[in-house]
C-alpha cells in the first residue's frame, strides 16, 4: 500500500501477518523497515546503516532523517519516532508511530487533534442554533416568542419501531393457491350425524333378528343378493355377487354373517381414520413451512 502526499496518512494502517507472532524489542525496527511499510522512508540513515551493516549506535554520529525506538510496553505496544538529527545531542521530532498488536498507525499531531475538536464543536453549535431558530415565532402584537409545541421540539422524540409484516402479499396468494389445490385433491371427510349411525345399527340388528326367526324370504320378494370380502369367510364366498351398483349400505345388508358385517364396518372406520391422519400430518408440515 502506498500513500500519496495529497492523502492524510492518519487514516491508514499497515501490518505484516508473518511478523506479528515473533515481534519483540530486538526485531521491531526490522519489522518497521519492511519495504511494504508506507510509513518508512528508505532514504533515512537507518537504511544506510542497514546496507553497510554498521552498528545502530552509529546513528548518533550522522545527520539527517532517522527512526528510533522511543517506548516499549511488551508484548503489545511499541512507539517509534521519526526525527531529523542535526548533531549528536540535537534532534527535531517529525512524527510518532505506534504499533499495537503488530498494526502500525501514525499518531496524530497536536494541530490535527485541535482541528478535529474545533470542527466537532462548531458542528454541534450550528445544529443547536438551527434547532432553536426553527422554534422561534414573531407576531406584530406579541413580538418574538418561542413555540416548542408546533415547532421542532428540542428533545428528540423516540421513534416507534416499524413492525415488519410476517409475510408478503405474493407469499399469501401462493399459500392460498397451494391450500386450495390440496383441498381439491384430498377433500376432508364429512362426519355423519350420530342419529343416522344409530339408525343404521338398529336396522342391522333388526334384520339379523328377522333372519334368525325366518330364514326363508317372503315369496313375493326377490332373493337378496349376497356378497362379501374374500378375506372374511367361506360361507359368504359361496353367494358372492360382484356388481358395480352396490352401495356400502347394501353391501353390509347383503352379508350372510354378523361377524362379516362387523369386520367390514371396522375396516371402513380404519380406512377413514388413516386418511384423516395423512391429511393432518400433511397440513401440519405445510403450516410449519408457511410460518
Amino acid at each position: 500500500m502506498s500513500i500519496s502526499f495529497a492523502e492524510n496518512p492518519l487514516g491508514f494502517s499497515w501490518h505484516d501477518s508473518a511478523w506479528i507472532p515473533v515481534l519483540n524489542p530486538s526485531n521491531i525496527m526490522d519489522y518497521f523497515s519492511e519495504r511494504s511499510n508506507p510509513f518508512y522512508d528508505r532514504t533515512c540513515n537507518n537504511e544506510i546503516v542497514k546496507m553497510q551493516r554498521l552498528s545502530p549506535d552509529q546513528l548518533t554520529n550522522m545527520t539527517g532523517l532517522e527512526y528510533i525506538l522511543l517506548h516499549v510496553q511488551e508484548p503489545i505496544l511499541y512507539v517509534i519516532r521519526k526525527q531529523h538529527r542535526h548533531s549528536p545531542t540535537l534532534a527535531a521530532p517529525l512524527a510518532d508511530y505506534y504499533i499495537i498488536a503488530g498494526v502500525v498507525y501514525q499518531a496524530p499531531d497536536l494541530a490535527s487533534i485541535v482541528s478535529s475538536k474545533l470542527l466537532s464543536t462548531v458542528h454541534h453549535l450550528q445544529s443547536a442554533f438551527e434547532e432553536a431558530s426553527s422554534c422561534s415565532r414573531y407576531h406584530p402584537s406579541k413580538g418574538y416568542y418561542w413555540d416548542f409545541k408546533n415547532g421542532k421540539s428540542i428533545t428528540a422524540k423516540k421513534e416507534t419501531p416499524v413492525r415488519e409484516e410476517p409475510s408478503s402479499l405474493f407469499q399469501r396468494q401462493r399459500v392460498d393457491m397451494l391450500l386450495g389445490e390440496l383441498t381439491r385433491k384430498f377433500p376432508l371427510p364429512v362426519p355423519k350425524p350420530a342419529h343416522q349411525a344409530t339408525e343404521t345399527t338398529t336396522e342391522i340388528k333388526q334384520e339379523v333378528k328377522v333372519e334368525k326367526k325366518d330364514m326363508k324370504p317372503p315369496p313375493e320378494k326377490k332373493p337378496r343378493r349376497r356378497m362379501c370380502d374374500d378375506n372374511v369367510c367361506n360361507g359368504c364366498l359361496e353367494t358372492k355377487i360382484l356388481q358395480d351398483d352396490y352401495t356400502f349400505d347394501e353391501f353390509i345388508t347383503n352379508l350372510q354373517h354378523k361377524k362379516c358385517k362387523v369386520i367390514q364396518l371396522v375396516r371402513r372406520q380404519i380406512h377413514e381414520f388413516r386418511d384423516m391422519q395423512v391429511r393432518f400430518v400433511f397440513l401440519s408440515i405445510l403450516s410449519i413451512y408457511i410460518d
